[in-house]
Order: structure tokens, then C-alpha cells, then sequence
């Protein structure tokens, strides 16, 4: 399979933070949405934007902590959007569109991670709902503010993508709940989902891209017992990160995305996973826990994951 997945020597590397990326940049007069841009790596991203001079807006499941959480930043506005229900994303687009902004940046960056078997609408899992459905069901909607700006759309993955492709015969997990594997699917599909949009984008002037933040100690970690975080070699008995695990800071983790969305050495390209802020390289046949796997970035995948995605969500803004 031919590939653009190759480093480009972008001169940034894993301990590089949002602010180091964003060096020289000016967003001034550039309007971004960051979902979930009020948490975690989401809120560094939204104080990264606006530090540049972007106006931010932040879509948010939980309205009055997001209103509290960037209180203190300039040039933000917090609306309302559970990513889970396809009729608050309806609403939300709805309203963004009749303001009549155009959208220069869209970093698809709120999820959930490794929950227990949740159902949300019409049954669907969970992680699968939120991380891909909602924002493909959001993207499309949104889609003529982001064909008048010639956005860059970042979808946010997981290295979690290593654990799983598609279930294609059983995307819902009606069998079998394995909650890693479940997260591992939602990631390949951020992933695929970038691909495809940018197939179709690009003509429009929209690119996509797709990344892994590395590892980093946030509010992603909400559903995971503390003994598990342990086991895992996070943390230690007392909570306290430990040191091998290799965890960025919440300035480090936010930077690839922030790359991503506003580096102009990607002038030109799209449909690529980037991980420490570079494009990634295709991961090695040895199983290693880096790079990205072909069955993530297979065209075919991308492109037949997006017509199952239309069917469900009921949207498709290129049909």
C-alpha cells in the first residue's frame, strides 16, 4: 500500500509544547472550534489558540464547568453540544451556522475512554458514538462554514488505535464488551475518518489530519480505577505519575494537535496520523506501540467506514 506516511523533519518533537508550535504564528482574524476545549488537553489547546490570537469556540456536554474552566481566557465562547445525541449536534451546527462565521481551525478533540458498556441513542457503544459518530455527524453539519474557510479539521486518535481495526461485522459491541478494545476501535476510526474527509475535502480547500497526543495524565482517565492506573505503570500507590511511563505534560500533549491545525508545513497535505508533532511513520511489522497501522489508514476502510457512518447518523454532507 502506497503511503504519505513519512516524517517530515518538522524540527518539533515529543517534549515540543502548543506554544513552541504555535512560535511565530499569527491567528489573529482566525475563528477555531475545539470540542471538549475545556478539559484536559482540550483546554490547553483553547488557551494555546487563543494565545496566538484565534477566537475559540468550545463546545461543551457540561456548559457551567466549561464556562468556569476558560473564564480567564480572552476571545472564547462556550456552547452547548453532547456529542453523544445527534440532535444536540443538530442544534449546535444550527446555531453556529446562522451566525454567518466561516471556521478556520475544527480539532475534533473531545472522547471517552475505556468506560464501562454504555449505550447511548439507539444503542449504540459508547466510545463509538462519541469519539467518531458525534463529530462525523458534527463535521458534516458544519460543513459549509468549513468549505468557506478552508479549515483544517484535526481529528484526535490514540496511539488506542493499535487495539483494535473496525468490527465491522459488530461495530456496537453487541457481543464480547472489552473496554480497551471498544476505545481502540472509536480510535481507528478518527483516524479512517480523516482519511476519508480529506479525500473529499480537498477540492473544497479543506484538509484533515489525524494524531496521536502521546501519553498524558487528564480527566481522560475518569472511568479507571486507580489499582488499574497502578497495574498499568502510570502512577504509583500515592496517585504520583511515574517517571518510566514516559507521560507528557498538558502543554506537550496539546502540541501535535495544535501542529496539525496550524503548521504551514503541511501546506498541501492531509489524510495523514502525526504524533509527536511530525507526521508518523507507518508502524513497524513487529507489533511496537508506534506509528500507525495500515488498517487505519486503508482508503478502501476509509471510505467504506464513512457510508456506514452516514447511514447511522442519517448525515452526509457530500451525497
Amino acid at each position: 500500500m502506497t503511503t504519505a506516511q513519512h516524517k517530515i523533519g518538522s524540527g518539533f518533537d515529543l517534549r515540543s509544547s502548543a506554544d513552541d508550535v504555535l512560535d511565530g504564528i499569527d491567528l489573529t482574524g482566525k475563528l477555531a472550534i475545539v470540542t471538549g476545549g475545556y478539559s484536559g488537553l482540550g483546554l490547553e489547546t483553547t488557551r494555546a489558540l487563543t494565545k496566538a490570537g484565534a477566537r475559540v469556540v468550545v463546545p461543551a456536554r457540561r456548559r457551567p464547568v466549561a464556562e468556569e474552566a476558560v473564564a480567564g481566557l480572552d476571545g472564547v465562547e462556550v456552547d452547548e453540544l453532547d456529542l453523544g445525541d445527534l440532535d444536540s449536534v443538530r442544534a449546535f451546527a444550527e446555531r453556529f451556522l446562522a451566525s454567518d462565521r466561516t471556521i478556520d481551525i475544527l480539532i475534533d478533540n473531545a472522547g471517552i475512554m475505556a468506560c464501562p458498556e454504555t449505550r447511548v441513542g439507539p444503542g449504540w457503544e459508547a466510545q463509538f458514538a462519541t469519539n467518531h459518530l458525534g463529530h462525523f455527524a458534527l463535521v458534516n453539519r458544519l460543513w459549509p462554514a468549513l468549505a468557506a474557510g478552508g479549515a483544517r479539521v484535526v481529528s484526535v486518535s490514540s496511539a488506542g488505535h493499535h487495539n483494535s481495526d473496525i468490527r465491522w461485522d459488530d461495530p456496537h459491541w453487541r457481543q464480547g464488551y472489552d473496554k480497551w478494545e471498544a476505545y481502540g476501535q472509536a480510535k481507528t476510526a478518527n483516524v479512517l475518518f480523516a482519511v476519508q474527509l480529506d479525500a473529499l475535502g480537498k477540492d473544497s480547500g479543506v484538509r484533515a489530519f489525524s494524531l496521536h497526543p502521546g501519553g498524558i495524565l487528564t480527566p481522560l482517565q475518569r472511568h479507571l480505577a486507580k489499582e488499574e492506573m497502578v497495574e498499568r505503570g502510570w502512577i504509583d500507590e500515592n496517585g504520583t505519575p511515574l517517571n518510566p511511563a514516559g507521560f507528557k505534560t498538558p502543554e506537550q500533549g496539546a502540541a501535535t494537535q495544535v501542529w496539525a491545525a496550524t503548521s504551514p508545513q503541511l501546506s498541501g497535505m492531509g489524510g495523514v496520523y502525526c504524533e509527536d508533532c511530525d507526521i508518523s511513520e507507518p508502524a513497524p511489522a513487529d507489533g511496537e506501540r508506534i506509528g500507525v497501522r495500515d488498517y487505519a489508514v486503508d482508503p478502501a476502510s476509509a471510505a467504506r467506514l464513512w457510508t456506514l457512518s452516514a447511514e447511522l447518523t442519517g448525515v452526509n454532507a457530500f451525497a
